[in-house]
């Protein structure tokens, strides 16, 4: 429609284009009234085959651009939209799994802490165990090293006896002093 619009206004100017044409040349705008029918004819005919297969296809691949164009707007407004969505929903995910390491963390210290005071409760009772043994078997040494050193004593002092009688003395005379010997040093040592 705009074309036909602009072919008319072209005639309309026609005279004026035909004045600055000046009169030796042959124009469409001459002012001769068969060379402006043929030019309108032929221009109406141009105008009608480019408006059945040109136009058409060109409005319609120009509105097809539109559709796409709005449409592809349209799914990007949607698809930030799901974004937004997916992002909060991702930060929240996030903020949890932050709250839940943080938990399991602190619950880790509390387990660390409570299996180090066992192990140092334990540590500590083995410790008492070892010195209370330490001591009986020191006090059981010191029980067999007085004994020991009540039966060097005594042999010592029998034959320190068999010198001096200067004699000797039987074996069950040496036993008899030694279990006399034993009995009085363990008598006067308690």
């Amino acid at each position: 429609m705009r074309v036909l619009i602009a072919g008319f206004a072209a005639l309309a100017a026609a005279p004026a284009f035909a004045a600055e044409a000046g009169e030796g040349g042959l124009t469409p705008f001459a002012g001769d009234f068969g060379t402006a029918l043929w030019t309108l004819l032929i221009f109406g005919i141009v105008v009608f085959i480019l408006g059945r297969y040109a136009w058409k296809p060109v409005l319609g691949g120009l509105q097809a651009r539109e559709r796409f164009i709005r449409d592809s707007l349209e799914e990007a407004r949607r698809d930030r939209t799901e974004a937004q969505a997916r992002l909060k929903e991702y930060s929240e995910r996030l903020d949890r799994a932050r709250a839940e390491a943080s938990g399991i963390v602190d619950e880790a210290r509390r387990d660390a802490e409570a299996v180090k005071r066992r192990i140092e409760s334990e540590a500590a009772a083995e410790a008492n165990r070892t010195i209370v043994r330490a001591r009986r078997e020191i006090e059981l040494a010191k029980e067999g090293a007085v004994k020991e050193l009540y039966a060097v004593s005594a042999r010592l002092t029998t034959e320190l006896a068999g010198k001096i009688l200067r004699r000797e003395i039987s074996p069950a005379d040496h036993e008899r002093l030694i279990r006399e010997s034993i009995d009085r040093l363990a008598g006067g040592a308690h």
